[in-house]
């Protein structure tokens, strides 16, 4: 039996996939969300329950229903090391947006606008905690928090890379991704003590 949550979050998902065909030209707005509902069945006077705060719900579902969708694809993790793990998951991800990379300019377009930081800094939250669960990170002390923090970051910055041509190829943004990753092992490696000068 489905839960009233489970039932939004089902609608909500409909909806989101109906209207990115409509994001890539019209961006994210009322109108694109009515034609959404329309599209996969609700009525458009749905909006305000499933998207209470426009266009940045409608962001959000995307964002939630890609975070899922990006567990399901990464597939099977076990066998990977922690970075190895990270690294399928934002693979999978990434490949999720390739195909509508035009719907996800728009929406950091409109994250990035200043009155929408509370939003973005929440969504961007809200991913790194979705892979390192899906990564199998169980931790509930302070590096729980750093750790998202910081993945946080470098997705950010890894996402600008991807956004900045039309080409669906995820290649070029992983190696940036790899790049990003192999700094932050440097910078986490303990430091070896420099050895003291001998007496003269």
């Amino acid at each position: 039996m489905t839960t009233p949550e489970e039932e939004d979050r089902a609608a909500r998902d409909a909806a989101v996939t109906a209207m990115l065909p409509l994001v890539a030209a019209s961006g994210w707005n009322a109108s694109v969300i009515a034609a959404g509902l329309r599209a996969s069945g609700r009525a458009e006077a749905e909006a305000a329950q499933l998207f209470p705060r426009g266009a940045l719900s409608a962001i959000a579902a995307w964002r939630d229903l890609k975070d899922r969708r990006m567990a399901e694809a990464a597939g099977d993790l076990s066998g990977l090391r922690t970075p190895g793990r990270i690294r399928a998951l934002v693979a999978a991800r990434l490949a999720l947006i390739a195909p509508h990379k035009a719907a996800a300019r728009r929406a950091a377009s409109l994250l990035a606008l200043p009155w929408n930081a509370p939003a973005a800094l929440r969504c961007a939250a809200q991913t790194a905690d979705a892979i390192w669960v899906a990564a199998g990170d169980a931790s509930d002390d302070l590096s729980r928090y750093t750790r998202r923090a910081t993945l946080a970051a470098i997705l950010a910055a890894t996402l600008a890379y991807f956004l900045r041509d039309d080409s669906a190829d995820t290649g070029p943004a992983l190696a940036f991704l790899d790049r990003r990753l192999a700094d932050l092992a440097r910078l986490q490696r303990p430091r070896r003590p420099r050895p003291k000068p001998e007496a003269a």
